[in-house]
């Protein structure tokens, strides 16, 4: 029986799976949100998403898939205007929080909660976007076990402009979450997360320290999805992913993305199930 109380880690310590990491064809139900036509209905405007497979030098045949969105109309980034060469990293992460104009990579572990091969992904991501797009700066966005292989890159060097999390764990996430500041934070966790503590987010807080751009949002009662915040939560994440880059968020945008309801509350639950279950470590709620 699973133990009901909320732990502080998902990395997993097992034997690697065997095989191959998985073909991109088997990710076409969540290429996009259900929804997404309710976007474009409301701005006239319509993003591309294009399934990629970017290859990983870590591991023979490697590569970590993912959907890359494109904002319409995008042009090779200006020197000049930060937000031009900014791209969010979502890692996995539904695909509620993509801001208006930002490139945003949603990708998949290939050896979910082993933090070697994850952090090998993140880097091999970045490097995708800035050799095919020229985006050099990155906004990171990791749910659960997704917390540290975030702060791990983050903390390693300065492409990365700031680092959200829902429900992070704080194993391999504090030794880089000390380095991050002054870049900005948000942490996201809900009291009733039977998987994760909310103690994890609360010490990944304090370990930041006073001498940056720190966030906390604790959800009263919410599990470990935030299923019962999930349009504030994504409003924040959106809003944390705009700042970032040089992006206000202004009255018209905030109405027509970030207001938007792209997933639906029971499609969101299976979407988590699918992309964010770390294939089965985690306990349910």
């Amino acid at each position: 029986m699973a133990s009901t109380t909320p732990g502080v880690s998902l990395s997993a310590r097992s034997q690697m799976p065997q095989g191959k990491p998985h073909s991109i064809n088997e990710y076409v139900s969540v290429k996009k949100p259900p929804h997404l036509d309710r976007l474009t209905a409301t701005t006239h405007q319509e993003s591309t998403i294009e399934p990629v497979t970017i290859d990983v030098d870590d591991a023979p045949n490697g590569f970590v898939p993912g959907f890359l969105h494109m904002p319409p109309n995008f042009t090779a980034p200006d020197p000049f205007q930060v937000h031009h060469r900014t791209a969010a990293i979502l890692s996995p992460e539904p695909a509620a929080a993509l801001s208006s104009g930002i490139p945003t990579l949603r990708l998949d572990w290939r050896y979910p909660a082993r933090s070697k091969h994850c952090i090998a992904d993140v880097y091999a991501s970045m490097k995708y976007l800035q050799d095919l797009y020229g985006l050099d700066r990155f906004v990171l966005v990791g749910w659960s076990f997704g917390g540290a292989p975030v702060f791990a890159v983050a903390g390693a060097g300065q492409r990365v402009i700031g680092c959200a999390t829902v429900a992070s764990q704080t194993l391999e996430a504090e030794e880089g979450i000390r380095k991050l500041a002054p870049r900005p934070v948000l942490l996201l966790h809900g009291t009733g997360d039977r998987t994760l503590s909310p103690e994890c987010s609360e010490r990944l807080y304090k370990l930041y320290g006073e001498k940056g751009d720190r966030q906390m949002e604790m959800f009263d009662g919410d599990n470990h999805s935030l299923m019962g915040n999930a349009g504030t939560a994504e409003e924040m994440l959106c809003e944390f992913i705009a700042k970032c880059a040089g992006v206000e968020v202004d009255e018209g945008l905030r109405r027509d993305v970030v207001e938007t309801e792209l997933v639906d509350e029971q499609e969101r639950e299976d979407l988590m199930g699918r992309g964010g279950d770390l294939r089965g470590l985690e306990r349910r709620e």
